[in-house]
């Protein structure tokens, strides 16, 4: 497996989160936000690479107008290993532009690429799992994805087919690395508990491990705008003119469409680290403290009859006060509240599209 000197990372940090309003708003998006203790997601992000991928070889990738907000919470990384993209052109451009950046310090790097909004509990095994599939990617010249053992028929994950089993890696956690049939889309539950009882099925974590030479490889067989793009980037002597220059005419795409459906080869490794990717306020229930009444609370609250909710409230605001009350969300910042039913967190969205600039 590459030495830390071979191993550089691309974080992902360019996401709105607008499940989590109002504690998360334009300038600070989920991974911004402080939602388990004093940690934000993106410093839970880079905290978990340590011993593993020198900071000066993590690339974080956000936008204007979370810039300096990233850049004040990561003050252990050089400012110029935060970018903001001059354009939104989805995760296939963004992950070009990362290589490219790599490939200008070293072409036979090996990247890993992760976004900056999940939660990992044990971070030690995540290394470990990373170690195995960077030994994977440079020994098989091949793509490599982390999937997640899945504990329940989630309907709103996508999920990774797994196929036969090439053996076990010879680095890190040792774990078994097998070849990728196919991805499938989000199921319904019926269909996801059939990829349970199968056990052939991981969730897609969106975390991908390559050599800089199989990603060049496999875009130039399936999205050569891409791979001219990260071509151009390696020999630019001025890489954030380039940047401002080239990335707004490029395709917006997914890495999905743009490389997972269509490459030659890709492998698997599934992983059990305590993985979580925070999608709503349900999720971040499971991880706050819960009173005999099954509410689950941060900030001051004083509950009589009421089971089954979700209270969050940020330093400085008052007490919370439920009576009779059950399956709601409450969420308290210094200039809003939200009040919603517990069924109805992933369409809060439907809410912030209609709000005020002033509460975006």
């Amino acid at each position: 497996m590459s030495s830390p000197s071979k191993l550089f990372a691309l974080i992902l940090a360019g996401g709105s989160g607008t499940r989590f309003w109002p504690l998360s708003r334009n300038s600070r998006p989920k991974q911004l936000l402080n939602l388990f203790d004093d940690e934000t997601l993106i410093e839970k992000a880079v905290n978990r690479l340590d011993g593993l991928v020198p900071p000066d070889q993590i690339l974080i990738l956000t936008n204007e107008a979370q810039l300096e907000a990233v850049k004040k919470v990561l003050p252990h990384l050089p400012p110029e290993n935060i970018v903001a993209e001059p354009a939104r052109r989805d995760t296939a451009p963004a992950i070009a532009l990362a290589a490219g950046w790599i490939a200008a310090r070293d072409p036979e790097a090996t990247m890993i690429a992760l976004p900056a909004d999940q939660l990992v509990i044990r971070e030690e095994e995540f290394r470990d799992v990373l170690r195995a599939a960077a030994w994977a990617a440079e020994t098989e010249s091949a793509i490599v994805t982390l999937g997640i053992k899945p504990d329940w028929p989630c309907p709103s994950f996508g999920y990774i087919e797994r196929g036969g089993s090439i053996g076990k890696a010879a680095a890190g956690n040792n774990a078994e690395v097998f070849e990728v049939t196919r991805f499938r889309e989000k199921p319904s539950v019926e269909t996801a508990e059939e990829y349970l009882k199968s056990g052939g099925f991981s969730w897609n974590a969106g975390i991908f491990v390559w050599t800089i030479p199989t990603l060049m490889r496999e875009l130039s067989r399936h999205c050569p705008q891409l791979a001219g793009f990260i071509s151009v980037l390696r020999d630019s002597g001025d890489f954030t003119s380039t940047v401002t220059e080239k990335f707004p005419g490029l395709n917006k795409i997914s890495i999905d469409f743009a490389l997972m459906e269509n490459a030659d080869r890709i492998l698997n490794i599934e992983a059990e680290v305590g993985w979580d990717d925070v999608g709503g306020w349900p999720s971040v229930a499971k991880y706050l403290e819960q009173d005999k009444d099954g509410n689950a609370c941060r900030g001051p609250l004083l509950s009589v009859d009421s089971h089954n909710n979700i209270i969050f409230s940020t330093p400085g605001t008052p007490t919370v006060t439920l009576l009779g009350v059950e399956g709601l969300i409450v969420v308290q910042t210094g200039d809003a509240i939200l009040v919603a039913s517990r069924d109805k967190a992933d369409e809060i969205k439907k809410l912030v599209d209609r709000l005020p600039q002033e509460l975006l």
